[in-house]
């Protein structure tokens, strides 16, 4: 193994150099759409045009199997657990890894025309495009072949994974001779263990595990086929099922071929020009870590039975209703930027699709579209995605949460075994269980049970849900605060102190008193005493007595915030601004990031900032901030933030916004957003960065449109960058739905449906009822544009560059 395959991946949001965005792409409001074939970005697109629905995700790479860059079709939570590898051992380290697995793909249809194979890397394409619809829920392909011998077919198809059917996808494909009558031979498989380059020396690329599946069964009749695999290790069980209506004016001859690793159907028919071969190739998806084969391939089966009863233009619809529901909450609308437009909807479109159907299961950091990460969930969904979601799509929120309950045991016993009461939860992990080998940036990350807990906080104020707050939340906020408690102490002076943690800064780990971590601890153990006040006999059953209750209030009273009198700013951790400084002038752009090319040692004892960290708790905890304070705060950071995390960028826009830097907050807001689509990090191959994608949003609702949640009351301070015309935002609250349009002087609120409720605009309170009401937005005077370390700005970002 090499060091990418340890549990721990250094540079899991590294920060490239800016580079011309790839040419391909077309910029539209609704679409996503490729231009022309360029076998270089297939990688790419095959993250960029995936297709998921939380439980079921599929790589966008072509129906004919190749040219390809990296196939993979996912199950969330399905993944093989491999031996974690030390130099030497200690006591506490995690044992094993755990690594996604890409399962039988069914996407594949490969097609013969005259006895030559398509291929786009043989013959030309006159024309050729992919489209990736935002409100289809599609991925579409139009594409004209010539073959070699001078035979020209059009080739249309139409994918989806399905949102209303959580174990589907289908795909309707059609064949169109264009010169003449044509033998048309279409191959329909389903592939077990297909052969995937690995790049080990890549510490970003999944662990390769080879044939990782064994088979169970594998059966077919007709033009139906269902395989069945299990892990060797994990023991999880998977099967997978095709089924076909198959449409040709002249009928056609197909046969069924069916092996342990492979089930194929072929279909093969003579088509006059002016006919066509019409496949619609349904799939259905399953895999349990207890039920037994039978009853999986049962379940399979039924759900296959079920989605070729519904057909392809019923699904197809219901799939367009689901996605019209959801831009109906979810829409950000904004003008001066076509390019910006286009990437904060496939932004939404993508956390959607990582979290709509998860039920029960984690967000992984990348979705369901690469296996970057190894499929791991981190600390970036509650932080990042649940925020997006708590105001669009509340359930996704709730399931999200109800798998880290699920986890609740596995989190306790991870606390017990490094010497702590309640519950922590791991860095990364599938299952709940810690998978990080590398101590400093995983284990002692504590503020992981925090972030757990302020997504519970801020879905609970969101929504009043009180089933999920008696049955997960409370047990959730009450092992967390217990984690706290334990975890720090009084000193002699009075002061709550959390010491020898690592915050989100992972430049700067085994700290003191980092204060992002005390802030959200002195919050989660207010919201604990908070959930016990009002379910007591929750509390009850949970063990929580009148003298813990008072001692997590005590905690947060008492919680030890650094604070630099001399400079007038809050350190990130206690000692941290009396640090020698990194020396960025000497650092070249090409020894970015940092950790690749300097020694660990180094980063740790120099004030340098791989991502936002004091700047983070700003945004979270900025209750707890004076408006001077952010300002001196956010001036002395920037110069010593070095964005190698793609997770930095929204969280410095933010601030930017509320402290007055608008035209900063703009270029952080583009960079946030185009992350995937511009490719900034060089590893869009491995799948897209979720969290990041997430952060578009933030920076246009908490950036520009000032939304605060803080005490589950929300707040609005909005102030467009002078890029922009307008923005506007959709969003629900307590089953309530308004709408915020933010222009360069005033800002309108609406309830589109639910029942009058109370926001605050810039301080002042009003009322969100079903007609409009303006406010003025008040001029701020933000003083100098910070300055950022050598060679690390963000681009300067122009408006309607399209």
């Amino acid at each position: 193994m090499t060091t990418g395959d340890t549990g721990w991946s250094p540079d899991r949001h590294s920060t490239q150099q800016l580079q011309t965005p790839p040419s391909g792409y077309k910029v539209e409001p609704w679409q996503l759409a490729w231009h022309g074939l360029a076998v270089d970005q297939l990688q790419r697109t095959e993250s960029t045009f995936a297709l998921s629905n939380g439980h079921l995700g599929m790589r966008g790479t072509l129906e004919e199997g190749e040219p390809r860059g990296l196939p993979g079709t996912y199950l969330n939570g399905f993944y093989e657990t491999q031996p974690l590898p030390y130099a030497e051992a200690g006591y506490g380290y995690p044992e094993d890894g755990q690594t996604v697995c890409n399962v039988t793909d069914g996407k594949i249809i490969r097609l013969l025309v005259e006895d030559e194979p398509l291929d786009m890397r043989y013959g030309t394409a006159p024309e050729h495009v992919r489209t990736l619809d935002f409100r289809s829920g599609t991925l579409r392909r139009r594409t004209v072949w010539v073959s070699p011998t001078g035979r020209r077919i059009r080739l249309t198809t139409e994918r989806l994974v399905s949102f209303t059917q959580r174990a589907i996808a289908a795909i309707r494909y059609v064949v169109e001779p264009l010169d003449g009558r044509l033998q048309l031979v279409a191959q329909s498989d389903l592939l077990t263990n297909e052969p995937i380059e690995s790049r080990t020396k890549d510490p970003r690329v999944a662990a390769d595990l080879g044939s990782v599946l064994r088979p169970d069964f594998a059966t077919g009749s007709e033009q139906r086929a269902l395989l069945a695999h299990h892990t060797h290790k994990s023991g999880l069980h998977m099967a997978a099922a095709m089924d076909h209506i198959f449409d040709t004016p002249d009928g056609m001859d197909t046969r069924l071929l069916v092996e342990d690793d492979l089930a194929r159907v072929t279909a093969a028919a003579e088509v006059p020009e002016g006919g066509r071969l019409s496949i619609t190739k349904f799939l259905a998806y399953g895999w349990s870590s207890t039920r037994s084969v039978p009853a999986l391939r049962a379940q399979v089966d039924a759900a296959l039975t079920g989605v070729v009863q519904t057909g392809w233009d019923r699904l197809a619809a219901d799939q367009r209703a689901y996605l019209d529901a959801f831009w109906e909450t979810a829409d950000v609308e904004i003008e001066g930027d076509p390019e910006l437009q286009q990437a904060v909807r496939f932004a939404l479109f993508h956390v959607l699709q990582a979290g709509a159907r998860g039920e029960t299961r984690a967000i992984p950091a990348k979705g369901l579209t690469g296996p970057g990460y190894d499929g791991h969930a981190f600390w970036d969904t509650e932080t990042f995605v649940l925020p997006v979601l708590t105001y669009t799509q509340p359930e996704a929120v709730r399931d999200a949460l109800r798998w880290r309950h699920a986890t609740i045991e596995p989190a306790k016993q991870r606390a017990g075994l490094l010497g702590q009461r309640g519950a922590a939860f791991p860095w990364r992990s599938i299952n709940g269980a810690e998978c990080s080998a590398y101590w400093p940036a995983g284990t002692a990350a504590f503020h992981v049970s925090a972030d757990v807990a302020d997504a519970v906080a801020r879905y609970l104020a969101a929504t009043g849900d009180i089933d999920f707050e008696r049955s997960c939340g409370a047990e959730l906020l009450v092992q967390t605060a217990r984690l706290w408690c334990s975890l720090g102490h009084h000193d002699e002076h009075g002061g709550f102190r959390i010491d020898g943690v690592t915050g989100p800064d992972e430049y700067s780990a085994i700290a003191d008193n980092n204060v992002y971590t005390n802030l959200m601890a002195q919050q989660n153990l207010r919201e604990a005493a908070a959930v016990c006040d009002r379910q007591p006999d929750v509390a009850e059953r949970l063990g929580v007595d009148a003298e813990e209750h008072k001692t997590w209030l005590e905690a947060a009273e008492a919680m030890l915030l650094p604070f630099d009198t001399m400079l007038g700013v809050h350190p990130q951790a206690s000692g941290f601004t009396v640090h020698d400084r990194w020396d960025f002038e000497g650092t070249s752009s090409d020894h970015y990031p940092l950790f690749l090319h300097y020694p660990y040692f180094d980063l740790y004892r120099k004030q340098v900032v791989k991502q936002a960290d004091l700047v983070l708790a700003m945004h979270l905890r900025g209750d707890a901030f004076t408006a001077q304070e952010k300002a001196r705060n956010f001036a002395y950071y920037e110069p010593l933030t070095v964005r190698d995390s793609s997770l930095s960028a929204c969280s410095q826009a933010v601030i930017a916004a509320e402290v007055g830097h608008l035209d900063l907050a703009f270029d952080y807001f583009a960079e946030a957003a185009l992350t995937d689509l511009h490719d900034l990090h060089n590893n869009v191959r491995n799948g897209l960065h979720i969290a990041s994608l997430a952060g578009a949003w933030s920076v246009a609702v908490a950036g520009f449109g000032g939304m605060r949640d803080h005490g589950g009351r929300l707040t609005f301070a909005p102030r467009l960058p002078p890029a922009l015309s307008r923005i506007a935002f959709r969003m629900c609250f307590r089953g309530n739905r308004f709408s915020v349009d933010i222009g360069g002087e005033a800002a309108t609120y609406q309830l589109l449906a639910g029942e009058p409720f109370d926001i605050a605009h810039h301080g002042d309170a009003l009322s969100v009822g079903s007609q409009p009401v303006t406010r003025p937005i008040p001029s701020i005077e933000p003083g100098e544009r910070p300055r950022q370390p050598a060679r690390r700005e963000p681009a300067r970002r122009r408006s309607a560059q399209r």
